[in-house]
């Protein structure tokens, strides 16, 4: 069998099973399974491949992952979360477009330790628009910025999809979350410009309304209470990682303690929050390791069938510009995007995309942070991105998906100007992985 031919059975027999409805994990295990069969020997093969899969699992690399998420989901059911919420709101005062600026800086936080875009954007959507839609503001001003905290949770550490990704891909874990941190603020930067700009242009987009003045003792106070121990708990752990004191498996088991007790320190701390906690991140782990366990054996098939081989050879055959390749992988992502969530992109694709990227001589945790970027832009990207129907899921009824479209635009302008930067200036991205 020819490597397309084997390529086309592959991805083929994967994208059939999911229209007909099948769990994506499931459909990747089962389409595994056939592959073994027919390239692999039989039986004999089916049995191999699986125990390489059980073996996938035992990386210790993947520890972060359920201590990211369970840190995620105390610091949400604890209500942590939304004291912080709370008192950004409160501390900016009068500033217009306060309301937009709180559902960045608070909605990264939720996005970056849920590790789900679509549940973040359900809860942000569900949470905030409503609000911001009694004082006034613009669809532009509510939705927008909600569509964005994506982008930027899903680089900036701790990122439970950026360790996810970087143990797919086989590249260092740690290496990729401090890539991902002056690409964030670039990133953060971008967006506030952005809000500041939309409310410059049209001060009716964002109305002013009375809030209670504070002094500055008072905002000291929510500063240092409700602020500075969520934020620096974060902080803290990159610091860690980025000087060598950590591993990312211990700064996640850091980050989890350091959550817990500060739930204990403002006595939220209930059994009915940590049962739900573990619930919640219990669900998304299972989910994950499915997922190496299904992009392990898929990997092992690509190579063994020579598809991966023949793919990489076909597609630099033709000496085509790097870059030019780049942009071409990061199409691809942009139209799958449309249609399937990003664990399932990534599931499909590094096995592919990664190998490729090798070939062409591209870092690898460039190229990590890359594919990053684009797996959140493809899910805002209209007229299909999925993003974009969960808002519309938990907008207000006369919400209409035109001006959802045009509330989330800007905000993929921005990512879009920050793949560019890291094209122009790899450095971005490498140089404090690689030391400062």
């Amino acid at each position: 069998m020819e490597w397309y031919e084997a390529l086309a059975m592959l991805v083929g027999s994967i994208m059939f099973l999911m229209a007909m409805g099948m769990p994506v994990a499931l459909a990747f295990l089962a389409a595994n399974i056939i592959g073994a069969w027919v390239f692999m020997g039989g039986e004999r093969g089916v049995v191999a491949l699986l125990n390489n899969g059980w073996g996938a699992l035992t990386k210790f690399a993947l520890v972060p992952i359920p201590l990211f998420l369970l840190m995620g989901e105390i610091f949400f059911h604890t209500g942590l979360g939304g004291r912080m919420f709370s008192a950004i709101d409160r501390l900016l005062g009068k500033l217009p477009g306060r309301l937009s600026y709180v559902t960045v800086l608070g909605g990264t936080g939720f996005s970056t330790l849920s590790g789900s875009s679509m549940g973040s954007t359900a809860l942000l959507g569900s949470l905030m628009v409503p609000e911001m839609t009694r004082r006034g503001y613009k669809k532009s001003m509510s939705i927008g910025p909600i569509l964005g905290t994506g982008g930027l949770a899903i680089i900036i550490p701790p990122s439970a999809l950026a360790v996810l990704l970087a143990t797919l891909a086989q590249i260092d874990v740690g290496a990729l979350l401090i890539a991902g941190i002056i690409p964030g603020l670039i990133l953060a930067g971008l967006y506030i410009a952005t809000i500041y700009l939309q409310t410059g242009l049209d001060p009716t987009a964002a109305p002013a309304y009375d809030v209670p003045t504070q002094s500055l003792a008072s905002k000291l106070r929510l500063l240092l209470t409700d602020v500075v121990p969520m934020i620096g708990l974060m902080v803290v752990i990159v610091l860690m990682m980025i000087n060598g004191i950590v591993t990312p498996s211990e700064a996640a088991a850091f980050g989890a303690l350091g959550v817990l007790l500060l739930a204990l320190f403002y006595r939220c701390l209930t059994w009915k929050a940590v049962k739900a906690s573990i619930r919640g991140a219990l669900r998304v782990t299972l989910m994950a390791y499915l997922i190496v366990f299904g992009s392990a054996t898929f990997s092992q098939l690509l190579a063994f069938s020579g598809a991966s081989r023949g793919l990489i050879a076909w597609a630099t055959g033709f000496e085509l510009d790097p870059v030019f390749m780049l942009l071409v992988m990061f199409g691809v992502l942009l139209i799958l995007g449309m249609f399937m969530e990003q664990i399932s992109m990534m599931l499909l694709t590094v096995p592919i995309f990664f190998p490729l990227a090798a070939s062409l001589g591209f870092d690898p945790i460039w190229f990590g942070l890359i594919m990053l970027l684009a797996l959140e832009i493809s899910f805002t990207t209209p007229p299909f991105g999925l993003l974009l129907f969960v808002m519309k899921g938990v907008a207000p009824e006369d919400t209409t998906m035109r001006e959802i479209y045009l509330s989330a635009l800007p905000f993929i302008a921005c990512s879009l100007i920050l793949v560019a930067l890291l094209i122009l200036f790899p450095p971005i991205a490498t140089w404090l992985p690689q030391g400062g």
